[in-house]
């Protein structure tokens, strides 16, 4: 993608604590890489060998790639002797932790874990997923709670008493997991604003949770291509994507693709990269899901006024598009 122009911090200053999104200082050796947090492989359920997996994102504009195969470490070394290239692709090791209780999946990302994790087996829904985050942090990786409403798995109470975990998916681009919640059970991006409403500091993932690449194509099946991030690192290596997912530096995005962010303790501005005959509206929201304000301005700008509890920006295309900021905490916070 274009390279953002500028990134500011957002100062501890004023009526704002915690710069929680885009934290690092802008410089201009930080650049932004695409990517993908969940995806399998004929080593556990997908339908493709790993290069034919990774030959597909090296072809189609990704930067890197997690692995994520069900209790099975994918080996990336061959992988990336064939397909990385210096800045352009990676391949990261990962595991997709696939744990249960009650007949309800609890399923974890371990990002860049060093061996395999087995399923931990709690008593409770919040203990299972626990156990789990805690063995991925023991094995060097960074945790994801993976598509809390597939099977209705997990809810907003559930998951505010989890710690050491900062990734949630609020997209997943499997067409089973619920996205968007129903019959009277909230949506993944809704128990989202849960968590941050109650200051839980987690952000908004979304991936492909890819399964299949012999039926490209087809939006029944848990095909790649439907969701992504945007990292921002200094360069394209392992622990320099891995400590930005974990401190949040990134936005998550189905297609829409922004030029600039800039965030301090008076504002929060986007612009968006525009796309021919499409259309865009901005919603900053903050406390309880509340839309702060709605705009067609390009750029858009949110000023802040200090009683927000915290403001994200979602960015909806005309055609159906989407792109999610990382929130920025505003008063106190939780840890």
């Amino acid at each position: 993608m274009k390279t953002l122009q500028r990134i500011l911090i957002l100062l501890a200053t004023g009526s704002i604590c915690a710069a929680v999104a885009f934290s690092q200082p802008a410089a201009a050796t930080y650049k932004w890489f695409r990517g993908n947090t969940h995806t399998h492989t004929n080593n556990s359920d997908g339908d493709s060998a790993p290069d034919a997996i990774v030959k597909w994102y090296a072809d189609h504009g990704y930067n890197f790639l997690f692995l994520t195969d069900h209790e099975f470490i994918t080996p990336v070394e061959p992988l990336n002797q064939t397909f990385a290239k210096p800045g352009q692709f990676l391949v990261i090791q990962a595991q997709e932790i696939t744990d249960s209780l009650n007949k309800k999946p609890h399923h974890v990302n371990a990002l860049g874990i060093r061996s395999v994790v087995r399923p931990q087996k709690g008593q409770t829904v919040t203990e299972n997923y626990q156990k789990n985050i805690d063995m991925v942090r023991a094995g060097g990786g960074v945790p994801q709670i993976n598509h809390p409403n597939f099977g209705w798995a997990a809810t907003a109470a559930d998951l505010l008493k989890l710690t050491n975990v900062t990734l949630m998916e609020i997209h997943n681009g499997h067409p089973l997991v619920n996205n968007l919640g129903g019959g009277g059970s909230p949506g993944a991006e809704a128990i989202w604003d849960t968590l941050l409403t109650a200051g839980k500091v987690i952000y908004g993932i979304a991936d492909d949770d890819s399964h299949y690449f012999k039926r490209l194509g087809d939006r029944s099946a848990p095909t790649p291509g439907q969701a992504w991030i945007y990292v921002r690192a200094k360069e394209l290596e392992a622990g320099e994507i891995l400590a930005a997912l974990d401190r949040g530096d990134f936005y998550a995005s189905t297609g829409v693709e922004l030029t600039d962010y800039q965030a301090d303790a008076r504002a929060i501005k986007i612009d968006i990269k525009m796309e021919r005959w499409s259309k865009y509206t901005v919603q900053f929201i903050g406390r309880g899901g509340k839309v702060l304000r709605s705009t067609i301005e390009n750029p858009a700008v949110y000023n802040i006024r200090g009683s927000e509890g915290y403001v994200r920006a979602k960015v909806f295309e005309s055609n159906g598009k989407l792109a999610w900021t990382q929130p920025v905490f505003v008063g106190k916070r939780k840890n």
